[in-house]
């Protein structure tokens, strides 16, 4: 760059030439000059601020921008506070739901209240300082973030879990209901068993696909499991007889009854009066013939009983072949 100087005291006009050297030194020059005066001012405005009557103006300005850090950080700090606590409530809610379902599980498992209590908190403790962590370390407001975020992760997972655990007790207590553990009649021993015997009328040898509980007429019957009504008629052999389905293929037989109280469609309750025993059909005398079917072929109905007996066991019932 050439630079021409004219002046009415110069002779001739002169002229200066320009490197781009000289310009770079310039614009060095430029930006140090406006580094040291801004450096020169942040020292006065430092050393003058906290004398508020040396430096009222630079003491307000001070002030204002400390107070203007302030509101900002407290505007943060109310932000995730506010985030933190909607984030705690829904927690709570949901340990609130864990609880509930905790002891519908305790119940359906049959653990007792005292064994594992949902409501008391477990006892913890230990060392203040570990041998190996060391001595605690505070939490900082974005780790206390990411421990809630991953609890809450925790206690929807645990949810889940109870929930599977509770569909899945529900299930096999509704298997249970439907399997005919309950005695037909209140009645210690059955006069004819499971299995082959002499039959009271032709004296032949033949397989019975029952018991026979004898008692007088008009003892209650009662369903043996939780199920539908397929059959209430008389039959020419079984006399006025019920059948109930309780899903599965598995069906439980009344028969040889004076009394039907339930009809074909009717949903019957486990331990539900369904029949009065009599002598109809073919029968020797006032008995309940009682059968358990799977896919239409007799199973020992012992079997299913001593499931609902106390010990839970198979137990072998009491044989006697008698003219019933």
């Amino acid at each position: 760059m050439q630079i021409i100087l004219l002046h009415p005291r110069f002779t001739r006009a002169r002229s200066v030439t320009l490197t781009s050297k000289h310009v770079i030194a310039v614009l060095l020059f430029l930006v140090i000059s406006i580094a040291v005066s801004a450096a020169a001012l942040s020292y006065l405005v430092l050393r003058n601020a906290a004398d508020g009557e040396s430096s009222p103006m630079l003491h307000k300005l001070l002030v204002s921008m400390t107070q203007q850090e302030d509101d900002r950080k407290d505007k943060y700090l109310k932000e995730n506070l506010a985030v933190m606590a909607v984030k705690l409530g829904e927690m709570q809610a949901q340990l609130m739901r864990l609880d509930a379902l905790g002891e519908r599980v305790q119940g359906l498992a049959g653990v007792r209240p005292e064994e594992f209590n949902f409501k008391e908190k477990p006892g913890r403790g230990g060392m203040e300082v570990s041998s190996i962590g060391g001595a605690g370390q505070e939490l900082g407001m974005g780790e206390l973030q990411k421990m809630l975020d991953a609890l809450a992760v925790d206690v929807g997972h645990r949810s889940d879990y109870m929930n599977a655990v509770e569909s899945t007790l529900m299930a096999d207590k509704i298997k249970s209901r439907l399997l005919p553990t309950n005695p037909p009649v209140n009645v210690a021993y059955n006069s004819s068993s499971f299995g082959w015997r002499l039959d009271p009328f032709t004296g032949h040898n033949a397989f019975h696909e029952g018991l026979d509980f004898p008692a007088s007429t008009g003892t209650p019957i009662v369903a043996a499991a939780a199920g539908v009504v397929i059959a209430a008629e008389y039959h020419y052999q079984f006399g006025n007889m019920l059948e109930i389905d309780h899903g599965n293929d598995l069906i439980t037989r009344y028969a040889h009854a004076s009394q039907l109280y339930v009809k074909v469609g009717d949903i019957v309750k486990r331990g539900q009066r369904v029949a009065d025993i009599g002598t109809t059909g073919r029968s020797t005398g006032p008995h309940l013939h009682f059968e358990v079917r799977i896919r239409g072929v007799a199973q020992d109905p012992r079997k299913f009983l001593a499931l609902g007996s106390p010990g839970g066991g198979p137990k072998a019932a009491p044989v006697f072949v008698a003219g019933h």
